[in-house]
């Protein structure tokens, strides 16, 4: 309950910093190289900020922004124990957790995901314009923020 109040708070400020460009600090807080998107076949992920929850012990706060190229499917993931909150910055998405429906996500839309859950469908809806998604993560300090289903 206290890491979702504080993942609120955090969220709030995240979200200001990420839309106005207004952190000084924001490359030198992000602690992992960013993975490049391969010729428009993946979607990438830049992380802003990474920091282990004051008073939590054992629960790291990571916001990232996520982009989808146009017409990019990501591959069926979970993000182990993590709690996930996804905010469209740009574009249109569509998702699909567990077993819900899946569900179409525009500019200005979000969702969570509970820890554990099984992201089965992400996709750029769009055949010419990208997407890009501010995510923010409340994980196991250590865990690996997605973990891709193996292939067949």
């Amino acid at each position: 309950m206290i890491a979702t109040r504080i993942a609120a708070a955090l969220l709030t400020a995240t979200t200001l910093t990420a839309t106005t460009g207004c952190s000084t600090e924001r490359s030198a807080q992000a602690q992992e190289p960013a993975p490049t998107a391969t010729a428009a076949t993946s979607e990438s992920l830049k992380p802003l900020i990474k920091q282990p929850l004051p008073d939590v012990d054992g629960k790291t706060f990571t916001s990232a922004i996520v982009e989808l190229p146009p017409n990019v499917r990501a591959t069926p993931h979970r993000h182990g124990q993590a709690f996930v909150y996804a905010y469209v910055l740009d574009g249109t998405v569509r998702s699909q957790v567990d077993d819900q429906p899946v569900t179409t996500y525009h500019q200005g839309d979000n969702w969570v995901e509970q820890p554990g859950a099984h992201h089965v469908l992400t996709e750029n809806t769009s055949p010419t314009e990208p997407a890009k998604l501010l995510v923010v993560f409340v994980s196991n300090t250590g865990d690996a923020l997605k973990v891709n289903d193996p292939t067949s």
